[in-house]
């Protein structure tokens, strides 16, 4: 009987005697963490009108265009990226370039995704390289910084466009070279400026060597542009 009524006692009896002593300290914390309303709100914009957030977009990708004239001083260029000005200059450039004497004889359409083509996948090839050769920058920060230097080349093509609807002689050529010229060596020296420094020092020059080649082949579709 005794072997009987040990069988049946419950498994866990004994539990409910066993104590913590005092003397143990207890430590740790099983709250769980919860988000300041306060914080939350304000990176929300669920409840934002549509026209601040635009204009909020709008003066961030100004501000980007600022720190591509002064890319020393540049620190949200790499930070804060988006592709928006990239896109906008790239359609900008190749909608100024349609209409060429080497387009086709109905509307243009393939100087347009040429030129489209060249930019982005020029960009995509020259980040992969940077970031095979060890560059600390993400991949998008690199088209955002390649796409954002294109400007001072946008801008060199709406001046030949305007130099081309006055004078198309040598004088005008000459212009053209001096603006294309030095639209290239800044838009090379801006991109520069954010790309080496994310590279290892003994391969800066595998880095800058391709990025130049890439602002080379767009200034050349500049130069040599000529109304049909």
């Amino acid at each position: 009987m005794a072997e009987v009524n040990e069988s049946n006692k419950p498994l866990f009896a004994g539990l409910s005697d066993v104590s913590i002593s005092e003397d143990i300290p207890v430590e740790g914390e099983i709250t769980v963490p919860v988000g300041s309303p306060i914080q939350d709100d304000e990176y929300s914009t669920l409840d934002e009108p549509v026209k601040e957030t635009i204009m909020r977009d709008l003066k961030a990708v100004g501000k980007k265009f600022v720190h591509v004239l002064y890319p020393k001083k540049s620190s949200a260029l790499l930070r804060d990226w988006d592709l928006w000005g990239p896109l906008l200059l790239c359609v900008t450039l190749a909608l100024m370039l349609q209409g060429g004497s080497a387009d086709s004889k109905d509307d243009g359409g393939p100087q347009f995704a040429e030129v489209f083509v060249i930019i982005w996948f020029g960009s995509v090839i020259i980040t992969l390289n940077s970031k095979l050769l060890g560059g600390t920058i993400s991949f998008f920060q690199s088209l955002c910084v390649l796409g954002y230097c294109i400007m001072p080349l946008t801008v060199a093509m709406i001046v030949c466009r305007l130099v081309l609807l006055g004078n198309s002689g040598n004088i005008g050529f000459i212009v053209r070279f001096i603006v294309v010229f030095a639209s290239f060596g800044w838009s090379t020296f801006a991109s520069t400026a954010f790309l080496a420094d994310s590279q290892p020092p003994n391969r800066k020059a595998l880095v800058v060597y391709p990025v130049f080649l890439f602002y080379f082949v767009i200034s050349w579709m500049i130069l040599t542009f000529s109304p049909s």
